[in-house]
């Protein structure tokens, strides 16, 4: 980082192996907080500016600085933040990314800067204490309706469980952590604090769609999921560094949206469906929040004799969209047309990636599952 004077207006310069945005990664970080001394991006300055109480944000390359301000930004900058407000900060804590949703990325900030909860450990107590008990707003399996629903998180027991009445003793459904997963879906859900839980429930994939009215509330759920995650995942491997272990937390979906698909024999027409790609798992539904799949199809490795190419077989007749794709097992041929080529290509690209990925030992238990499902 250097500075240049030029007629009494101070213009920031950036070292871009110093300096860039925690969110983005960015080199070309064009704005800084003059209140905090860091860098970030076009996205953050944006967050940034909403908490008025916490940041005052500048145009690296537009605004005018004052030499108090040049030399606190001189003397903190993106490092010096880093060890001071993140001294503490859990491993289980989500780090977000530009590509994570606002609230994600808005309560990182908060919770860094505004709450300091990474320099003072007792202010994590609402997600780190191994239990957790409140309301969540949870859509209804039937009608659609979102209803205020109980939830409890227990390290101890293991689970995730709902209530569909406030005095009730037994609990509606029990996820156990160690299949669970939420990850942040607002459009989908819409709603902004939108949250997909999902587990395994007779080795078949479940969803709960559930929002609150306060996005911190929200993301204290969220990463009350991840601890709880986490602990069970140190005592399930013992020998795993926290490296390993964090990328297991909680994942998104690696592509979804709606394909065409035919059936088995490949003679029914072929009918619009929402999949969703999680993991190894490609499930289908009639409607994105439909709480079962209607289907699930498990993508193995090319080693295993799995394949992926563009294009249906010659022989299929009948209307389907244009874009056509074939995914090949050992026991049987699957077959989805999309409606784009762009989407046809983020389709095979999501797939490839899975098959080029050789399989996990726990993998060949599910695949054979899906083998001899009923």
């Amino acid at each position: 980082l250097f500075i240049s004077r030029s007629s009494h207006k101070f213009i920031l310069h950036l070292n871009m192996q110093v300096a860039s945005c925690f969110l983005l990664s960015s080199s070309e970080p064009d704005w800084v907080s003059v209140t905090l001394g860091v860098f970030v991006c076009q996205g953050c300055s944006l967050i940034h500016r909403s908490i008025e109480s916490l940041s005052q944000v500048k145009s690296v390359l537009q605004d005018t600085f004052e030499d108090k301000e040049v030399e606190f930004i001189t003397s903190m900058g993106n490092e010096a933040a880093k060890a001071k407000y993140e001294q503490l900060a859990p491993p289980f804590y989500h780090r977000p990314s530009h590509t994570d949703c606002r609230i994600l990325r808005e309560q990182w900030i908060r919770a860094k800067y505004e709450r300091q909860e990474f320099i003072h450990i007792e202010k994590q107590e609402p997600y780190s204490a191994g239990y957790r008990e409140g309301f969540l707003w949870k859509r209804g399996r039937d009608n659609g309706q979102f209803l205020s629903r109980k939830f409890i998180l227990s390290e101890r027991e293991r689970a995730l469980k709902y209530f569909n009445k406030h005095d009730a003793r037994e609990p509606k459904a029990i996820m156990r952590i160690e299949t669970l997963n939420a990850t942040f879906q607002p459009a989908k859900i819409g709603n902004p604090c939108g949250l997909q839980i999902t587990y395994l429930r007779d080795n078949s994939t479940r969803n709960i769609f559930v929002y609150h009215e306060d996005s911190k509330e929200m993301v204290d759920w969220f990463t009350a999921i991840r601890a709880a995650r986490f602990h069970y995942q140190k005592v399930a491997f013992p020998g795993a560094n926290d490296e390993d272990l964090v990328p297991r937390l909680t994942r998104n979906f690696m592509k979804e949206g709606f394909m065409e698909k035919t059936g088995p024999r490949h003679t029914e027409g072929f009918k619009k469906r929402w999949f969703t790609m999680d993991d190894r798992r490609l499930m289908y539904f009639k409607d994105p929040l439909d709480a079962y799949a209607r289907g699930e199809v498990f993508i193995g490795s090319k080693e295993n004799r799995y394949t992926v190419v563009a294009g249906l077989p010659p022989s299929i007749q009948g209307y389907h969209w244009k874009y056509g794709i074939t995914i090949g097992t050992p026991d049987r041929k699957f077959l989805f047309a999309c409606e784009t080529e762009a989407e046809q290509k983020d389709w095979i690209a999501a797939f490839q990636r899975v098959v080029n990925r050789p399989m996990m030992p726990q993998e060949y238990a599910v695949e054979a599952y899906f083998k001899h499902k009923p």
